[in-house]
């Protein structure tokens, strides 16, 4: 089943659109209440880790590093289970992942929406 996966800022508010909704940061985001981000699943295990969240900071020169590193991590096999959760979930859901990213084009969760969706490779 080819099913699209979307991403938004948690901040936006929630939307019958999104179907399955999943934060995929590796910590939670400033100013949202748990019991106000309308989440169904936090998976922390899918996020980039702290040491490569931080060299990236954000920054939009580094992004391509970012992703390639990013991807590279999601092969490794500590993470196995948690991005064939993932996967699973996406095959048999409408999903949007959420991130606190500003820059939402460069998140962590724009890179994953765009490998699940099968528009970017590894």
């Amino acid at each position: 089943m080819d099913t699209k996966v979307r991403y938004r800022r948690i901040y936006d508010d929630a939307s019958s659109e999104d179907g399955l909704r999943v934060l995929v940061d590796r910590i939670w985001p400033r100013g949202v209440r748990k019991q106000d981000a309308h989440l169904d699943e936090w998976m922390r295990d899918v996020a980039p880790s702290t040491e490569l969240r931080q060299w990236y900071d954000h920054d939009p020169e580094r992004y391509a590093e970012f992703r390639r590193r990013y991807l590279a991590e999601l092969r490794d096999p500590a993470r196995r289970q948690a991005v064939r959760q993932l996967r699973d979930a996406a095959a048999q859901n409408k999903m949007t992942l959420l991130t606190a990213a500003r820059d939402l084009e460069r998140s962590q969760a724009a890179v994953l929406a765009r490998w699940l969706n099968h528009t970017e490779r590894t």
